[in-house]
């Protein structure tokens, strides 16, 4: 394992992680999504995504710490960071510096949540050279979302800033003073979440989807993965929020300051998608079966749809049995892919 530093153009410090085994015409880059870390594929519980994958013929696996990322300080900070700024900064730097390393071996993206949506927002934009094939999880290009988050929307954000002056959401916050507003916001979500007993579980409910759990199906998940999913994704701040909020409205992935349309060709990008969506997505309701008609619309029989039964919006990467229920369904994509 190997780590190396990525500084996009507008100066922030990322971090790629190179997982080598051996010489592969195929390298495979994982993108996690806000709150999350590369941490969600090498968790140490269950076999994870990165084991898998070196394990069933792809010797060389990256993983990317976008800014997104609870390694690196940006999410516990007031900043106004977008989608766009991911998709035109830290996609192509960090596909610069990849590129260094491997040449022009065959790069395949496995994405998930606003990883998904901000990696496809550079991919369609055409800001990243050729990609051979891309997993996205849960969202693509056209999310949806419950009717309670879509009304958590439209002024959650300036609440949680303004209201209750705070930069960021942490699931964390039942492990703060008591008595501060972080600790009676998690005390209150945990009213409202009598599903367990994790008040980081409660929060992450509140911050993402509808649903009790909202994330993910509990049964999906070893009891210490439950426990530590507070570890698992951590504060994001709020700013995010704004661009979902104009993203859903518009009913498709817009760039948040010049309402560029991130759909406006979908049939000129020719690299394949799977789409991967749990029939339980709490979060995303069904975005990806929405997308996949748009999809087919443009370039019918390219991209592919696959809908996990049981599963939710994150356990298709952190449940218990993904090594057996969703990895093999990667696996077989992108060995396609690979021709």
């Amino acid at each position: 394992m190997s780590v190396h530093p990525v500084t996009t153009m507008d100066g922030l410090g990322l971090n790629l992680t190179r997982f080598r085994r051996e010489h592969a015409d195929d390298v495979v880059l994982l993108v996690h999504g806000l709150t999350s870390s590369m941490d969600m594929f090498v968790m140490p519980e269950h076999r994870n995504l990165v084991s898998h994958l070196l394990d069933n013929g792809f010797g060389e696996v990256w993983t990317l710490d976008s800014r997104m990322s609870n390694r690196l300080p940006y999410n516990k900070s007031a900043h106004r960071f977008t989608l766009d700024d991911l998709a035109r900064h830290d996609y192509p730097a960090a596909l610069t510096e990849l590129r260094r390393h491997v040449g022009g071996r065959r790069i395949h993206v496995v994405a998930h949540c606003l990883g998904s949506v901000s990696f496809l927002m550079s991919l369609f934009s055409g800001v990243i050279g050729e990609i051979a094939s891309v997993v996205c999880n849960s969202v693509g290009l056209t999310p949806r979302v419950p009717l309670w988050s879509r009304v958590r929307l439209v002024a959650g954000p300036d609440v949680v800033e303004y209201a209750l002056n705070q930069p960021y959401l942490d699931p964390q916050w039942g492990s703060a003073p008591a008595f501060t507003t972080g600790w009676t916001v998690s005390k209150l979500m945990s009213v409202l979440h009598p599903e367990c007993s994790v008040p980081a579980c409660h929060m992450l409910s509140a911050m993402w989807g509808t649903g009790w759990p909202a994330m993910y199906e509990h049964a999906n998940l070893l009891p210490v993965t439950h426990h530590r999913i507070g570890d698992i994704c951590q504060a994001s701040g709020v700013h995010y929020d704004r661009h979902v909020r104009k993203i859903i409205f518009a009913g498709r992935a817009v760039a948040y300051d010049t309402g560029e349309d991130y759909t406006a060709d979908l049939g000129a990008v020719r690299t394949p998608l799977l789409l991967l969506t749990g029939s339980h997505n709490r979060v995303f309701t069904d975005s990806q079966q929405v997308f996949h008609r748009r999809l087919e619309e443009a370039a019918p029989g390219r991209h592919e749809l696959r809908v996990l039964p049981g599963y939710g919006h994150l356990d298709p990467f952190i449940g218990k049995h993904a090594d057996l229920e969703v990895f093999p369904h990667i696996v077989d994509f992108l060995k396609r892919a690979a021709g």
